[in-house]
């Protein structure tokens, strides 16, 4: 089946321009924090995974590492990405890392290897990146006008700046909200007007999708003019309360989950990180580079009370909801059952996310879904992924879900009807998030 790869990090310039890569290092170590993570629990200096040390040498510290891998999905994921981008059968290890550095770096040099080229191998037909609001989205419409390349390259609404009012950064990126916008923004009724052009703006570029991530207690009650008070502060740079940024965020969500509503879009919800962690570290490297982990926070009535304010008026849009915490599968899984409606799998317990996109997470999120659920409607497997060569996550999705149902059908829970269960297959792999995000390809 094609892929259809609905949330990724990949950039449109990257893919505008066609980019080629330097090594093996670049195409494969590069912003891979899954990867700088396993490397610093290995003992390796920062300077080999982020810092000043040659590719060769980085790449060399990473072969030494992947012996260590064992049940890491890294080490199946390192071999598949060596099998099926290079043909490359032999374990990666210090005994094998020269040939295997000069195969690569040879392949690499060719036509095949550029960004296009790459996911046209991997048979994509569409992808989602992840944009801020106040992108041109210059590349988007490049890619969108360009008749040789027929992978949809469509951007994801991502208004983080906007809901985090309470940081120092909000009216730096107010005053370019405002100059992409074109007019002042003086009060929050200028800012939600701002907002919803941006949303009109990225909706004539083809995105049908935003993307939110809430890691911490994130609904409460909350009006409009609290929130114009609340804004006024922000723009006179007062200090905020907790409840403050709240507030401020709870009235913003509604008001956003509406807008997209309206324009048949599709919500994403990435719950539960604890982020930036390691202070020390992320002002030496900066953020999101693998100091985030798991947190614990309870959220039910916060989901529950945000999806029905805005189901309350019919405007809830067709919503994907990810937990970083596997404790909360069944929570989520049965959450999405209360707002079903109109649209077949509305309301989608989202793939395994981040520290759960292993065999042992992926196979909870299944059943878990298939427990309580609806798992024929799933949407299936996404990257998450800053590199090209992770397309290969889809077929390691793909062989854990067969699995899952080969069995069940071995132990006599469902019948051997291999056209229907053919078509379940095809339908989570593909068909069902072509079908729910209503793009044609």
């Amino acid at each position: 089946m094609p892929i259809f790869d609905y949330h990724c990090h990949l950039t449109a310039k990257e893919i505008a321009e066609d980019k080629r890569f330097n090594s093996i290092t670049e195409l494969w170590l590069g912003d891979d924090h899954y990867k700088w993570r396993v490397l610093r629990s290995n003992g390796v200096p920062e300077e080999y995974i982020t810092g000043a040390k040659s590719d060769e040498e980085k790449y060399i510290k990473w072969a030494e590492a992947v012996p260590h891998l064992i049940g890491n999905p890294l080490y199946h994921w390192t071999h598949l990405e060596l099998q099926r981008c290079f043909g490359i059968n032999e374990v990666l290890s210090p005994k094998t890392a020269e040939q295997i550095w000069e195969k690569c770096n040879r392949e690499i040099q060719s036509e095949q290897f550029s960004a296009r080229n790459i996911i046209k191998q991997f048979n994509v037909k569409a992808l989602c990146t992840t944009d801020d609001p106040v992108d041109l989205l210059e590349y988007h419409l490049q890619l969108k006008e360009d008749p040789s390349f027929d992978v949809k390259v469509l951007p994801t609404f991502r208004p983080d700046g906007a809901l985090n009012v309470h940081l120092e950064t909000f009216t730096d990126w107010l005053d370019k909200l405002a100059h992409i916008h074109g007019e002042e923004i003086t009060t929050f009724a200028d800012f939600m007007h701002a907002m919803a052009g941006r949303i009109n703006y990225f909706h004539e570029v083809g995105c049908r999708l935003s993307d939110h991530g809430l890691d911490q207690p994130f609904y409460t009650v909350s009006s409009e003019q609290t929130c114009e008070k609340i804004f006024a502060k922000a723009l006179r740079k007062e200090t905020l309360t907790t409840e403050d940024a709240k507030q401020f965020k709870s009235y913003l969500l509604v008001f956003l989950g509406k807008q997209y509503a309206k324009k048949g879009w599709s919500m994403q919800y990435h719950i539960g990180g604890l982020r930036s962690t390691n202070s020390r570290m992320v002002e030496k490297v900066g953020p999101n580079t693998g100091f985030d982990s798991i947190a614990d926070f309870t959220y039910a009535q916060d989901l529950s009370s945000l999806l029905n304010e805005l189901d309350k008026t019919n405007e809830l849009p067709k919503t994907i909801l990810y937990n970083l915490n596997p404790r909360d599968n069944y929570m989520i899984a049965t959450m999405i059952g209360n707002f079903q409606a109109d649209v077949p799998g509305k309301v989608q317990f989202g793939t395994a996310w981040w520290f759960n996109d292993h065999r042992d997470g992926m196979e909870a999120q299944i059943k878990t879904l298939a427990n309580v659920g609806v798992l024929s409607r799933f949407i299936g497997m996404l990257t998450d992924s800053r590199s090209l060569l992770s397309y290969t996550r889809h077929e390691y999705f793909r062989r854990i879900l067969c699995n899952i149902i080969g069995n069940w059908v071995e132990d006599g829970e469902y019948p051997k009807d291999i056209e229907w269960l053919g078509s379940v297959i095809q339908d989570i792999s593909f068909n069902n998030v072509e079908s729910y995000l209503d793009v044609k390809l």
